[in-house]
C-alpha cells in the first residue's frame, strides 16, 4: 500500500497554510520517504495538522536544488534530531539564478552552507546515476533530454567563476515506485520534462505501464504547443490517477482536467492518496 501527503504546495486544503514550493511525504508498505522539503515553515506545520510524524523518516530525497524545493530542510533535520540520508544530484549544490528583466538576476539556489545542513543531521549522498532505494523504488538519476518539445528555462543560470551561464538542470530528479497495477511516478519540477522524467522511469524499471501520476510538470509558461505535445504523449500512457502540483500552472492544469476530467485531480497542501496498488 503506497500512501502520499502532500505538506507543501502553491494551494492548500481547509487548516493546512499554502506555501510556493513542494513537499510530499511517501509511505510505500512503512518504508517513508520526504520528497522535497518546501520553500520553508510549511511542511512542518502541515505535517502537525496532517498528523505525520517528520521524525519517523527513512530517506529524505531532494528532486534539484532550488530553494523552494529545500527551503525546509534544515528545520526539519532539527526536528528529527539524528543522522539521516539526504540523497540527490552532485549539482544540488551549484549556485543557481533565475535572471529575468522585470526582476533581475535572483540567487534561487540553497539557501544555507552544506556544512550547516550536516552540522543538523544530515548525510548526503549524491548521485548521478539511478539509485534504487529497495527493489522497487528508484530514483530517476539524470533525465535525458529525449523530447523535442520539452526545453529547459532559458532565464535559469548557474553562476561559474563569476559569470552566468545557463543552468542545464542535471539535478532535476522524480521517483518510480513499481506496483502490480503499474508505475507511481512521483515528480519534483520536471525541468528537464515530465515526459522525459515519465519515459526514464519506465526505462529504469523496464515497466511500460503507469498507474499514477503526481507532482510538478513544469508547464506554469508552456507554449500551447508544448502542452498539446504533453497531452498527446500521457494519452499513450493511459494512466489512472494524475495529480498536478506547483509548476503546473493553471493553464496547463485546465487543458490537463478537460483532456483527462476522469483521473485529473489538483495535489495541493493537504492532500491524502492511498494507492491499493
Amino acid at each position: 500500500m503506497i500512501n502520499i501527503t502532500t505538506l507543501t504546495e502553491n494551494t492548500a486544503t481547509l487548516g493546512c497554510i499554502a506555501e510556493w514550493g513542494l513537499s510530499l511525504f511517501i509511505d510505500v508498505d512503512g518504508y517513508k520517504i520526504l520528497f522535497d522539503t518546501g520553500g520553508g515553515l510549511s511542511a512542518i506545520y502541515n505535517a502537525k495538522v496532517l498528523d505525520v510524524d517528520l521524525t519517523d523518516i527513512d530517506k529524505i530525497v531532494i528532486s534539484h536544488g532550488h530553494f523552494d524545493h529545500t527551503g525546509g530542510l534544515l528545520d526539519i533535520l532539527k526536528l528529527k534530531n539524528g543522522r539521516t540520508d539526504v540523497l540527490g544530484h552532485p549539482d544540488m549544490w551549484s549556485k543557481k539564478y533565475s535572471c529575468k528583466k522585470d526582476l533581475g538576476d535572483r540567487f534561487i539556489g540553497i539557501q544555507a552552507d552544506k556544512t550547516q545542513f550536516e552540522k543538523a543531521g544530515a548525510n548526503f549522498k549524491l548521485s548521478k546515476e539511478p539509485v534504487w532505494l529497495n527493489d522497487n523504488i528508484v530514483i530517476s538519476g539524470e533525465i535525458p533530454m529525449i523530447t523535442d518539445f520539452e526545453e529547459i528555462d532559458s532565464n535559469l543560470f548557474v553562476k561559474h567563476n563569476d559569470e552566468l551561464i545557463p543552468d542545464p538542470l542535471a539535478d532535476d530528479q522524480s521517483i518510480g515506485i513499481k506496483t502490480e497495477k503499474g508505475l507511481v511516478i512521483i515528480l519534483g519540477c520536471s525541468h528537464r520534462g515530465m515526459i522525459n522524467n515519465i519515459m526514464q522511469l519506465q526505462k529504469l524499471t523496464k515497466e511500460e505501464k503507469v498507474f499514477c501520476v503526481i507532482g510538478g510538470t513544469h508547464l506554469i509558461a508552456a507554449t500551447d504547443h508544448r502542452i498539446a505535445m504533453t497531452i498527446k504523449a500521457l494519452d499513450n500512457i493511459n494512466m489512472e490517477k494524475l495529480g498536478v502540483s506547483h509548476c503546473t500552472g493553471f493553464k496547463a492544469s485546465a487543458e490537463l482536467y478537460k483532456h483527462f476530467p476522469d483521473v485529473f485531480f489538483n495535489n495541493n497542501a493537504g492532500t491524502r492518496i492511498t494507492l491499493n496498488a
